[in-house]
């Protein structure tokens, strides 16, 4: 038997899935003189929806397929990650501080090899955590250790669970499958724009906790750092508050995974001497349409294929429909500054995420099926070193603040995101006086200017009654943690990493990153 892989197979939307074998066959078939070819163990190795021209929009496949007869086609190839098995012994266990995707991936590699890590966490369990945020969400009660920002599965936990990223780290392939084996769809192996959905990677989390637990490894919560040790330049402790107890836990290996809104931590880090500097990020609003209208703006006639679904009766025809539309849009201003939307969450929802007494942040979710109805994105503006009030290098943090206090106010002192339609906005009527009051002048001027342009990319996304929510400032870190080639800051042992240091944009880059911290924690 010989196994092959073949690129850019396509299928039209509302094919039988079954197809693809006869296609095989009719394309490659007829290089077989003396035996009629058949086909075996098809298994899809990528899949994307090529809808750039709305009167042909279909399905592309990469696929690995055994037959029975000989091809001109290449043989699959894929990226096995190499575990590292333990090198060097450790007098104190390994400490990881902060267990979103860059220190769950930290903890789990060097678990795995053996070396038994310690996370610290100030958040709760999921289990916990959940019952906080929905708590918050539907009475208000804001717990400023424990909510959309800070517990198990850092950020990533409450938003879409997107897995999309532009690096090309084979690294990838391992987060992927460890992220099936806990428990999410074996669709994101393949799928061009993979994602979880909350609901699920509440469930993916908890099992990746429960294997570094059976590992050795220990998963503390509701646990925040408080000090760091420092011998001699080089980390020696991580002083640590789990309520009215303050405990010292020897270390010489210490990874800082700790997000972007651990402000209090940054301060800290600062005041030890830890190198780092101001850094660009982004703010904005969410803007929210009907799911249908994005869809038909993406696949004009072809929209109505998304309302349908496979069948799950083998005997029937499985046929290939459209999921929710996705979009990804950008204008670069006549001021030199680029708006572009952001996480957008087909079938999603519009949250509050504030971590922070007094002030409003959003952010966007949806669940593994993303069948709301609704759809919505970031729409952000860049924000420039200069637009900081000082030279400080936590000047960034305070710039967020500033307008995540302003939506507080502006929303009548409640956490909900300050709303009001896009018509609303453009007219400065006093709704939407109360969006554009909560943004710098800067940020609603290129929004107005960039939205006639985005509209030419995407029909239907000005409309005056799409909803735009204020304030989103937490797309990214406003400051980095420095380090050097070999991952370790000024202070010897201690390894910034992940989204929080600068190092990350999204889960899977961050995973990433928390693999790549743990290989040179074992390789020293």
């Amino acid at each position: 038997m010989n196994r092959y892989r073949v690129s850019q197979l396509k299928l039209n939307i509302g094919e039988d899935i079954k197809d693809i074998a006869a296609k095989l066959i009719h394309l490659y078939g007829k290089n077989s003189r003396d035996e009629k070819m058949k086909v075996f163990d098809i298994k899809i190795v990528r899949h994307s929806i090529d809808a750039r021209k709305k009167n042909n929009i279909h399905h592309v496949y990469t696929l690995d397929f055994s037959t029975n007869i000989r091809l001109k086609l290449p043989e699959p190839k894929d990226y096995l990650y190499r575990e590292i098995t333990v090198n060097k012994h450790l007098k104190n266990s390994p400490v990881i501080v902060g267990f979103g995707p860059c220190g769950m991936f930290a903890a789990l590699i060097l678990a795995e090899a053996g070396y038994r890590p310690i996370v610290i966490e100030r958040g709760s369990a999921i289990e916990d955590r959940v019952y906080k945020v929905e708590r918050f969400w539907t009475k208000g009660i804001l717990d400023t250790e424990c909510n959309v920002q800070f517990g198990e599965g850092g950020a990533g936990t409450f938003s879409d669970g997107k897995l999309t990223s532009g690096i090309k780290d084979p690294r990838k392939r391992k987060v992927l499958e460890s992220f099936v084996r806990f428990g999410a769809n074996p669709e994101i192996m393949y799928e061009q724009k993979p994602h979880i959905g909350t609901d699920v990677l509440r469930g993916v989390v908890k099992n990746l906790r429960n294997r570094i637990i059976e590992l050795g490894g220990k998963v503390l919560f509701d646990t925040k750092l408080e000090e760091i040790e420092i011998s001699e330049g080089r980390v020696s402790g991580a002083v640590v508050r789990h309520g009215n107890e303050r405990n010292l836990i020897k270390t010489s290996n210490l990874i800082i995974a700790i997000g972007h809104s651990a402000r209090d931590t940054f301060s800290m880090l600062n005041d030890i001497g830890l190198e780092m500097e101001q850094k660009p990020f982004s703010i904005g609003v969410r803007i929210e349409h009907p799911q249908n209208v994005i869809d038909e703006g993406q696949y004009g006639e072809f929209a109505k294929f998304t309302e349908s679904h496979q069948s799950t009766d083998s005997d029937e025809k499985q046929e290939i429909f459209l999921p929710p539309a996705v979009y990804n849009l950008v204008h670069h201003c006549g001021n030199g500054r680029g708006v572009y939307t952001f996480c957008m969450c087909p079938g999603g929802e519009v949250i509050a995420a504030a971590s922070e007494d007094g002030g409003v942040v959003t952010n966007g979710m949806s669940y593994s099926k993303r069948n709301s109805g609704k759809a919505n994105s970031g729409l952000l503006v860049d924000v420039r070193i200069e637009d900081f009030e000082s030279d400080n290098v936590l000047a960034g943090i305070e710039f967020q603040r500033k307008y995540e206090r302003l939506a507080f106010e502006n929303s009548d002192g409640s956490y909900k995101p300050v709303e009001a339609t896009w018509g609303d906005v453009k007219s400065e009527s006093p709704q939407g006086r109360k969006v554009i009051d909560s943004l710098p002048s800067f940020a609603i001027e290129s929004i107005k200017e960039a939205m006639p342009y985005l509209v030419k990319k995407l029909k239907g996304f000005d409309s005056d009654s799409s909803i735009l929510r204020a304030v989103e400032t937490r797309s990214s870190s406003p400051v980095r943690l420095l380090r050097n080639r070999n991952f370790e800051s000024n202070i010897k042992g201690l390894m910034p990493g992940g989204e929080g240091a600068g190092y990350a944009g999204g889960i899977m880059s961050s995973a990433v990153d928390g693999i790549k911290l743990a290989e040179r924690i074992m390789s020293k």
